[in-house]
């Protein structure tokens, strides 16, 4: 699936995701996965549905759903590197993903955020509704190791 608005576009084909850039902003610049190797990231978009978000041929963005395709869908590691920011392209990339025709009729959808609060439920999404329903075993540096 490859969409353009502008000179931007955001594709699904997992050929054309630069894996070093995107190792290189997770690993640098995120506040959830610093340090994050390179297998760590390439073994996480091998299982991933994968969303590039270029300018013209050159990656600037990446998002990647975990799912079953049927009830669930996890969004992790959306970012948008600083040139880029502040043009909507984020919330672009974000509807884009949630209209993607194999994640419709999901029962939930999930992510965690440290600042985008205000971008995510400008889009819908919500505090869990039942929070004493969730449960987690939370280990932030398991990926260093």
């Amino acid at each position: 699936m490859t969409i353009v608005k502008d000179e931007f576009a955001i594709s699904t084909d997992r050929e054309k995701l630069d894996l070093p850039f995107i190792h290189a902003f997770l690993s640098l610049e995120s506040y959830w996965l610093p340090g994050v190797s390179f297998e760590r990231v390439q073994k996480a978009a091998d299982h991933s549905l994968n969303f590039g978000l270029y300018h013209q041929d050159k990656q600037i963005g990446y998002a990647r759903v975990v799912t079953d395709f049927t009830r669930i869908a996890y969004l992790a590691d959306v970012f948008i590197t600083e040139a880029y920011r502040g043009r909507g392209l984020s919330k672009w990339l974000i509807l884009q993903i949630m209209n993607h025709p194999d994640l419709q009729h999901l029962g939930r959808w999930m992510l965690n955020t440290r600042d985008a609060h205000g971008l995510y439920q400008s889009l819908g999404w919500t505090r869990p509704i039942k929070p004493e329903t969730y449960l987690e075993i939370y280990q932030p540096d398991s990926y260093k190791q």
